[in-house]
């Protein structure tokens, strides 16, 4: 789809002021996508800001990882939330909210032609009442979100299927796993960063099909490995040398001993090791004619990181089982869609956010089961409503060309949900984790900033982390009724019970960071979200890469990594 392309124009971003190009291909997309109404075409122009800022915008109306402490308004009773107390909203728990106790359509707005779009949907967001938390069919789970299926879990984000796994984003069939980032089918890990159908490994990145391995990296199908890189089928390895069985016990019991004191400069050392190897300049499997990171198993998945099993995709981030579609962000089996995010099982969906199950869905968010919706928010089993009004098919199709041509001459059509309206302040959405902006940079451009502070927890003591016993079978039962101040941001925290069991049978030692930092520093392991130019270090030939020139790791081309490591 995206071979030979060819440049129609090249537009400035009205956010940044940098510079994009529209392919013929871009202009094909978005004709095809298109919706028409009376056998009259709408078309879509091109968009006027560039892909990252598209992104960013995207990300400013998303809270994921931030959860607050108010009442339901419908009960009174204490919930978790990602809606802080200080947010004019109604907020419901979740088995009231998905219950036919209430009905959307009660909030419902005739569309005025006097106002702009974008102010009227604002007023019918704000009113509508709101879930809690994403995070449907888990039991035992309160502290997570935009997850599904978890069972006594804590602190999980955008994660499903898993059970006793803890502070951690993107688990699928996980069990007993903590403080690790996009991993699958992998039970008894601690610290891991994409791994897949591992059991028993610690501190390590891009494993597959690996088993008892530590401070470890790019291993396929390895058992009993320590300090290795770029190994596949091997067994009872120590920094890439062949041990003998007990050798390798010996030393591995050596370290064990002494780990739960000097893991951290273990694990520093782990990161020198890992430089002296070198990396391919992308990292995917099975693919054909793609381009960026993080792809596994895509045809023709141009510009896409973090993405599966897509087809025909271009700009699309985290996205899987998804074809021709332009802009998805966590998305999951969405076809023909353009600016769509955390959106599943969805066809033909443009300019929609957060929902589950819909078709023939525009400018809409938060709307599960249905299908011909324009501006609607929090619907459940509806079809051709306008502002969470219910329409007849009939009046519903001659209604809404009138409102497309209104929003042409405001300029609103082809513009996704400005920050404006996103239902949380800037500094709480993912935006703030991949393009950070202090306040005084935020509130120029519109973003909302929030200077809201939870209260912490009473506790009897708050402990630096620099006094924290290193070893921990010297850790009292006790420190669960004490908070840790972390050694970065100085933000006290509290460890759970069974995070504690799982750091005694492990012998690990205390974390003495807050776990939003230990998050952060998960997400700088990982290849950044952007692409550079740079040369290959062993043929010098330029290639694209998420690996920035001034990164110190040695970095190949496809040819030069197969040739020296394959």
């Amino acid at each position: 789809m995206f071979n030979n392309e060819k440049i129609i124009e090249t537009k400035t971003c009205k956010h940044c002021q940098s510079s994009f190009e529209i392919t013929d291909k871009d202009l094909e997309f978005y004709q095809k996508v298109s919706p028409s109404f009376w056998w009259k075409k709408y078309n879509i122009p091109p968009p006027t800001l560039c892909p990252d800022c598209r992104y960013q915008l995207v990300l400013s109306s998303r809270n994921e990882r931030n959860l607050y402490k108010r009442t339901c308004d419908a009960t009174g009773k204490p919930i978790i939330s990602i809606y802080s107390p200080d947010k004019p909203y109604k907020v419901y728990s979740q088995d009231i909210w998905w219950s036919d106790n209430w009905n959307a359509l009660g909030y419902w707005k005739d569309f005025d032609f006097s106002k702009t779009f974008f102010e009227q949907f604002w007023e019918l967001f704000k009113n509508v009442p709101k879930v809690n938390l994403n995070s449907p069919l888990s039991h035992n789970s309160e502290y997570t979100n935009q997850s599904q299926c978890l069972k006594n879990c804590y602190m999980m984000f955008c994660s499903w299927e898993s059970e006793e796994c803890f502070y951690g984003m993107w688990y699928e069939r996980c069990k007993y796993c903590v403080d690790c980032l996009y991993i699958e089918d992998s039970e008894y890990c601690y610290e891991l960063i994409n791994c897949i159908n591992c059991y028993k490994c610690f501190f390590s990145k891009n494993l597959l099909s690996c088993r008892d391995v530590y401070f470890s990296s790019n291993l396929n199908n390895c058992q009993n490995c320590i300090w290795c890189v770029n190994l596949d089928n091997k067994q009872y390895y120590i920094f890439n040398k062949e041990s003998s069985k007990e050798e390798f016990e010996q030393y591995l019991e050596n370290i064990k001993t002494k780990w739960s004191s000097f893991i951290w400069d273990l694990h520093k050392k782990t990161y020198w090791f890992f430089q002296n190897f070198p990396k391919k300049y992308y990292n995917w499997r099975q693919n054909e004619n793609c381009f960026w990171d993080y792809l596994q198993n895509n045809k023709n998945a141009y510009f896409g990181f973090n993405c599966r099993d897509n087809e025909d995709t271009k700009y699309c981030k985290d996205t899987w089982v998804s074809k021709i579609s332009y802009d998805l962000i966590e998305i999951l089996q969405v076809d023909y869609s353009l600016l769509v995010e955390w959106t599943a099982f969805a066809n033909h969906c443009l300019f929609t956010a957060k929902s589950n199950t819909v078709s023939e869905v525009y400018y809409s968010s938060h709307c599960n089961f249905s299908d011909h919706l324009f501006w609607c928010v929090w619907l459940k089993n509806k079809s051709y409503c306008i502002l969470n009004k219910q329409y007849t098919k009939e009046e519903y199709e001659m209604l809404v060309p009138r409102i497309i041509e209104h929003m042409m001459k405001t300029q609103e059509w082809w513009e996704f949900f400005p920050s404006s309206i996103s239902p949380f302040w800037y500094n709480e959405t993912v935006a703030q984790e991949y393009f950070p902006i202090s306040r005084d940079k935020a509130l120029p451009y519109l973003y909302k900033w929030s200077d809201y502070e939870p209260p912490f927890p009473k506790v009897d003591k708050i402990i630096p982390a620099n006094k924290l016993p290193e070893n921990i079978s010297d850790i009292p039962d006790d420190i669960l009724n004490r908070a840790i101040e972390c050694e970065i941001t100085k933000r006290p925290f509290r460890i759970i019970k069974q995070e504690l069991d799982f750091y005694r049978k492990n012998n690990l030692p205390i974390p003495k960071r807050h776990p939003d930092q230990r998050h952060l520093d998960r997400m700088k392991l990982r290849n950044p979200r952007k692409l550079f130019d740079r040369k290959c270090d062993k043929c010098w030939k330029y290639i694209k890469t998420t690996y920035s020139p001034d990164r110190k790791e040695i970095v190949y081309c496809e040819e030069c990594y197969n040739k020296e490591i394959c």
